[in-house]
This record gives C-alpha cells, sequence and structure tokens, in this order.
C-alpha cells in the first residue's frame, strides 16, 4: 500500500503539474487578433534565405505568385492605405483593419506589430507578404473555424510540411498533418467583417461543395503535384507539391473555367421576327464558387453579339427573371461606392459608376452593402450581403435573350456569339482610385457562337 501511495503522491506532485503547464501553454497560444506584436520580424527567416541555395524552384515559384505580392501588389496597396487606414482612424467599429489586413497580406510585419507598415516603397519586411518560413512555421489554427487570420505561429528552427522522413542540413523538418488540409488554407481565405458578415469565404463555399466531399483539398489544384526535388541536394519524388498558388490573378487559371453553350429557338427568321437564344453556362473547374475570394470587387459577366451578312454588330441584352436582388446582376450606369467618401473625405460622395461593362450583360456576382444598404467594395465596412448569384462548383445556369431581329439586318447567315468576361477590378473603380488600368482588364474566359439564319 505505500508503494501506491507514494506513486499517487508522486503523479500529483510532479507529473500533474507538468501535464497542466502544457495544457496551459496549448491554451495560452496567440492567433488571430490577439498575436498582433507578439513576435519579431528577426523570427522568421527571409524569403532569399530559403530560395538561394536549397529551394531554388519553390522560390522562383513563389516570386511570380500572388503569395509573395500581397503586400506590395498595386491595387492591395492603394486599398490599404487609400482607404482602410483612413476609414480605420474615423471609425471606431472598423478600427481593427489597420491592423488586420496585414495579418494576411503581411503576416509577418502583423505579428511584429509594424501597424501600418511601411510603404512598399521604402522595401521594408513587410514586402514579404506572405513569405516561405510564414507557412512553413504554423502549427494549426484556435477556434472551431480556420478565419481571420487565426492560425498558429511558432517560428524556428523546425519547419513543418506534409512529408514524413525529410532531413535537411539547414533546419530541423516535422511533419505536419494540417498542412496537407483544406483549413490550412482556411484561415486567409476565409473572413468576417467587423459587422459579423463572411466576406470572404472561398474555404467554406469548398467544403459545402462536391470536391470536398469526394476528398480533395484546395492543394490539389493550387499546388498541384509532379515529379520533382524538395530540395536542390534531395532525390527526385514522384509527387511534389508545386508552389504555384495560381488562382484569380493568373489569366491561365481563369480561362475555361466556364464551359459555354448558345442555341436559337429558331434557325430561319425575317426582320421583326423573335428568336430567343439560350446559353448554358456549365463552371467545370472550380471547387468553389466563381468568383470566389474578393467577391465584393470581382466581375463575371456575359455578352451575347449578333453579327450580320454584313458586318453590322447588335448588342443582345440579357432576360430578365424577376429574383430578388437581380438589378444587381444587370449591367447599368447605376452609381455605387458612395462609402468612399468617408475614407477620402468627400462628405455626400454622390459615388461613381458601378460596372462600366455593356448595359444589359448578366453578372454573376454577389453584392456586397454597407451599413447604409449602398453597395461596397470594402469589405471591411460590409454590414450585408445580397443575393448569391455566382456559379458554383459542377453547377449549371441558364440564361435567355429573346430578341427581335433588326429591320435593317442583312440577308444571310447571322453569326450570334456569347463571350463570358472576368475582371479583377471594375474600371470605373480602377480609374477613380488611380488604380493602374491593367487591374482591371477583362480576361476571356470562354465564348461560344450559333447561327440563324435572315431571310430576305
Amino acid at each position: 500500500m505505500d508503494n501506491i501511495y507514494r506513486y499517487i503522491k508522486f503523479i500529483f506532485l510532479f507529473l500533474l503539474p507538468l501535464w497542466m503547464t502544457n495544457t496551459i501553454s496549448a491554451q495560452e497560444k496567440k492567433a488571430g487578433d490577439e498575436a498582433l506584436g507578439t513576435l519579431k520580424y528577426s523570427d522568421f527567416e527571409k524569403p532569399e534565405y530559403c530560395g538561394t541555395s536549397c529551394h531554388i524552384d519553390f522560390y522562383q515559384q513563389w516570386k511570380q505568385a500572388m503569395m509573395s505580392q500581397a503586400y506590395t501588389h498595386h491595387w492591395d496597396e492603394i486599398e490599404y492605405f487609400k482607404l482602410a487606414v483612413p476609414h480605420a482612424e474615423k471609425d471606431q467599429k472598423v478600427a481593427g483593419v489597420k491592423a488586420g489586413c496585414n495579418g494576411c497580406h503581411s503576416p509577418i510585419a502583423f505579428l511584429a506589430g509594424d501597424v501600418p507598415p511601411p510603404k512598399p516603397e521604402a522595401n521594408s519586411r513587410a514586402n514579404e507578404s506572405v513569405s516561405c518560413d510564414l507557412c512553413h512555421t504554423i502549427t494549426g489554427f484556435k477556434g472551431d473555424t480556420p478565419y481571420n487570420f487565426n492560425y498558429i505561429s511558432e517560428p524556428g528552427n523546425v519547419k513543418y510540411g506534409n512529408r514524413e522522413g525529410v532531413v535537411s542540413p539547414a533546419h530541423e523538418t516535422k511533419y505536419s498533418e494540417f498542412h496537407k488540409t483544406a483549413e490550412f488554407c482556411g484561415t486567409c481565405h476565409n473572413e468576417k467583417s467587423p459587422y459579423d458578415v463572411w466576406v470572404k469565404s472561398t474555404h467554406l463555399e469548398f467544403k459545402e461543395g462536391p470536391y470536398a466531399k469526394a476528398g480533395y483539398v484546395c492543394q490539389d489544384c493550387h499546388m498541384t503535384y509532379a515529379p520533382a526535388k524538395n530540395a536542390e541536394m534531395a532525390e527526385e519524388l514522384p509527387d511534389v507539391a508545386q508552389h504555384l498558388f495560381h488562382g484569380a490573378h493568373d489569366p491561365g487559371k481563369v480561362r475555361g473555367v466556364v464551359e459555354i453553350r448558345i442555341h436559337p429557338d429558331i434557325r430561319e427568321v425575317e426582320p421583326g421576327d423573335k428568336v430567343r437564344f439560350t446559353v448554358a453556362l456549365f463552371n467545370q473547374k472550380t471547387a468553389h464558387k466563381f468568383p470566389s475570394g474578393s467577391a465584393e470587387e470581382r466581375l463575371l459577366w456575359l455578352h451575347v453579339e449578333a453579327k450580320d451578312a454584313s458586318g453590322k454588330i447588335y448588342h443582345i441584352p440579357v432576360d430578365k427573371k424577376g429574383f430578388k436582388g437581380e438589378e444587381y446582376t444587370i449591367a447599368g450606369n447605376n452609381l455605387a461606392y458612395q462609402d468612399f467618401g468617408i475614407p477620402l473625405n468627400i462628405p455626400d460622395f454622390k459615388g461613381i459608376e458601378r460596372d462600366g461593362i455593356p448595359e444589359g450583360d448578366r453578372i454573376f456576382r454577389l453584392p456586397y452593402f454597407d451599413p447604409q444598404g449602398r453597395m461596397t467594395i470594402m469589405q471591411w465596412n460590409t454590414a450585408s450581403l445580397g443575393t448569391d448569384y455566382r456559379i458554383g462548383p459542377l453547377e449549371t445556369k441558364i440564361e435567355t435573350y429573346t430578341w427581335t431581329i433588326p429591320p435593317d439586318a442583312a440577308a444571310g447567315e447571322m453569326e450570334i456569339k456569347a463571350v463570358m468576361y472576368y475582371q479583377k477590378l471594375p474600371l470605373p473603380v480602377a480609374k477613380y482610385l488611380g488604380v493602374p488600368v491593367e487591374e482591371a482588364d477583362p480576361v476571356e474566359v470562354n465564348f461560344h457562337t450559333t447561327n440563324i439564319n435572315i431571310l430576305p
């Protein structure tokens, strides 16, 4: 009995405090807003250190991906310094975005408490954006749902990755199951506004869709696997994750996302006759909705036009369906973005043109509204959402175009063309805020043509 009592005493006096210390330590790990200023820039290796001798290919892939430009990209810089920071300084409700934007756009600046960081022209370490060492020293996330940069950052000599048994001469390596999950991506690709509205939900959209149910993860499409080396001195492996991170800013990724087919209800018509064209749009490529991410500023639209035998071109507007909020899904000359007036110090700002694309074209979007119910692209100022008319994974949308053949249409074959375009930013916004106009250049996603015959 004495031995039993001594054993129990040992447990309580020595092992229990150790267990409690480890438990408390896990609970005290900082993530999200609470991690602001808890680390130093010097805690993280510079990307050049990783990329100049060991991980050359990964480094070069990263350098031309948005991960390396999340802080320095021209639109992100303008949005942050021209809109977010001054707005945060005027409105306590959104004050947290002054620091919080950088939780994902320049995580080491956020963790170092550098708020706001120097502008990109200063070439500070904030310019490293989402760096190698940041991702490879994340150990998990805090809470039930990954969002608003609630990753747990534990920088040091141990680097975490998706492969077991890796040995490096430069640092310790440790296998991380977390790095193989969609939740790893969700810590930044899900976001709630200060008004508790989901303004980015790419991971959540993915989790609700067919690809997640089939066992895919984000990395399968955005970090594709190929025979390669993990490091210059390593042996080639059959399935090395490429650090491409290609997505919404990559025209090659965007092209072909949606398949398009158009057909008429009648093939031979005379001027004055009505013909109805039906367009089927199938999202055969994205595992989340399209567009996703910063959906408040993305434009995806369908343009239909006819060209008669003489070469004259006619624009055909979409048929209305009559659903609630449809007015935001049909291009017009409406004014929007009146809340720009807050950060720009313009009282009673009337707004600017909302879309900047041909009137009557169908837009596949999710409108964001500010506290006054006005359409906004300042996601941190989003108090409510409109009707979600984006195209889901493996979803087919049907649009119709009922058109009266003009009296001046030339006899002969008339070609009808349906083209889908994608823009990262509405052109009126780019022009007004001084964003390089290439940010608003349309990318042709896909097209299809059909023909009818105009009788003399």
